[in-house]
């Protein structure tokens, strides 16, 4: 999401929706939102455990995906399903890889790569590897720069890792031991540094000490290339906010579009791509079987 883009997804802000065979639609006067699936999932081979999911800004229609454990390693993706390339991230190493961007820095265009998960919340702190976007026939990328990142109230998992067009990045947590929660990096990106992360909002509270209903934790996270608005996903779901709003924790749902129909097999990822188009990312669902990546389209005025 270079700090240049002018993409723009067009989108109004509805009061109500309501399901019309497949589409969720805006019932509100002079306005129109709606999602609708365009296919299948396509499996993508190298990814049983695909976990998140960023289009490319070097290069067009090209798609970024990584296993959540393993090699540190990413995928460039067509949008066919096609494994076009396999670039190892030089300097970085695999704890629980969740999720992906492609956000600015000096050199124009970056991946982003949150090693944020913490599945029983006890590391000290987590990683996020920066790295000039490689070509897709990369063997290897240049050096990756890292930064630490703590909670100020505690270990955290976490699946969802959002890079606005500025370079302002957030976490969402999960929500699986505890309430989901907004944070954000109070500085800009610096390699070799630790900083503490600034609690924003809760986006659900917790049902107890099980955290939030299964169908509801947040397992990725991303940032239209304008700017204007962030997709959270589920399972099944993926959610749309004004960034504007959000990032000020006032997070309201916009829109919310059921992917129970695409039927993946553990849905983890989200980024959004160019004409409307979201792209899904979902591991395999364990016995190495393949993940796969999906797209719908979005109407967002």
């Amino acid at each position: 999401m270079s700090i240049t883009m002018k993409r723009s997804f067009r989108v109004a802000l509805p009061a109500l929706f309501f399901l019309i065979g497949g589409p969720l639609i805006s019932l509100r006067a002079g306005a129109q939102q709606s999602c609708r699936t365009t296919g299948e999932p396509m499996t993508v081979t190298g990814l049983p455990e695909a976990s998140g999911v960023a289009a490319s800004l070097r290069t067009a229609g090209m798609l970024w995906s990584h296993n959540d454990s393993g090699e540190p390693v990413v995928f460039a993706v067509g949008s066919d399903g096609s494994t076009i390339g396999r670039v190892t991230i030089a300097g970085a190493s695999v704890g629980d890889w969740e999720d992906i961007d492609v956000g600015p820095c000096s050199t124009g265009s970056c991946l982003y790569i949150g090693d944020i998960g913490d599945n029983f919340a006890k590391r000290k702190d987590v990683v996020i590897y920066r790295v000039p976007e490689p070509e897709a026939n990369a063997a290897t990328s240049a050096p990756a720069e890292s930064m630490h990142l703590t909670y100020p109230d505690g270990p955290r998992d976490a699946e969802a890792m959002v890079v606005l067009p500025n370079g302002t990045l957030f976490i969402v947590t999960k929500g699986e031991r505890g309430p989901i929660v907004l944070y954000r990096l109070p500085s800009e990106f610096r390699d070799g540094a630790t900083a503490r992360l600034e609690r924003v909002a809760t986006v659900a509270e917790s049902e107890g000490m099980k955290g939030v209903s299964r169908q509801d934790r947040i397992t990725g996270g991303a940032a239209s290339p304008d700017g204007r608005w962030i997709a959270l996903r589920t399972l099944h779901a993926v959610t749309f906010y004004s960034a504007a709003d959000f990032t000020a924790g006032n997070v309201r749902e916009v829109l919310r579009f059921d992917l129970s129909a695409l039927r993946e097999r553990q849905g983890e990822g989200v980024g959004f791509g160019t004409d409307g188009a979201i792209w899904l990312a979902s591991e395999g669902g364990g016995n190495r079987r393949k993940g796969s990546i999906a797209r719908i389209e979005c109407t967002l005025r």
